[in-house]
């Protein structure tokens, strides 16, 4: 992917790291199986791909987003993967933002909160069910259940990674910013 970047465009000003889902499952239910995939995906993946493509970014002096979410800060028992996965993605932005500092490549990480996607759509049409409601009912029902003012939207998240590459956050490196419509109460 670097190289065919790099042969199109002739430089990476920027990456925006966002692999794919880790599966939701219980703690004690998962398999090692399942915990080795998501860590291959999501971390090891964004190592690999961050690794990859620095050269480059160093070069113009680019920038690096890493998607987390913000179960990095409250991790659940049946999300136990989700949770110590996004928390280990906050620790390498940091870590390769420190990395940066010398190299003149500026990283962060996000942690955005309910996203209404099509993996969100998938999660509502099991559950609603389980639970005695309609996907409608259930999909209106959720912000206010999670304390949230509304969904996100995938362009919600965009425009903060569009601002966290732009010259306007230059000086914010090592930076966790949490987009979650008020789902996270900590301080």
């Amino acid at each position: 992917m670097v190289d065919r970047t790099l042969t199109a465009f002739g430089r990476i000003d920027a990456l925006l790291n966002i692999a794919g889902a880790v599966p939701q499952i219980d703690l004690f239910e998962m398999t090692d199986e399942a915990w080795d995939a998501g860590l291959a995906l999501k971390l090891h993946g964004a190592r690999r791909l961050t690794v990859a493509a620095w050269p480059a970014l160093r070069q113009a002096k680019g920038s690096v987003v890493l998607i987390s979410g913000n179960s990095a800060e409250f991790p659940k028992a049946p999300y136990a993967a989700v949770g110590a996965i996004n928390a280990a993605i906050v620790a390498l932005a940091k870590a390769f933002s420190d990395r940066g500092i010398a190299d003149g490549v500026q990283v962060n990480s996000v942690l955005p909160g309910p996203v209404l996607t099509g993996r969100r759509r998938s999660y509502l049409e099991k559950w609603a069910p389980a639970h005695g409601m309609s996907v409608e009912e259930a999909t209106a029902s959720f912000p206010q259940q999670a304390g949230i003012t509304r969904y996100g939207e995938a362009e919600d998240i965009a425009e903060l990674m569009a601002f966290l590459v732009s010259p306007g956050a230059k000086w914010m490196t090592g930076s966790a910013v949490r987009m979650d419509g008020g789902e996270v109460k900590s301080i």
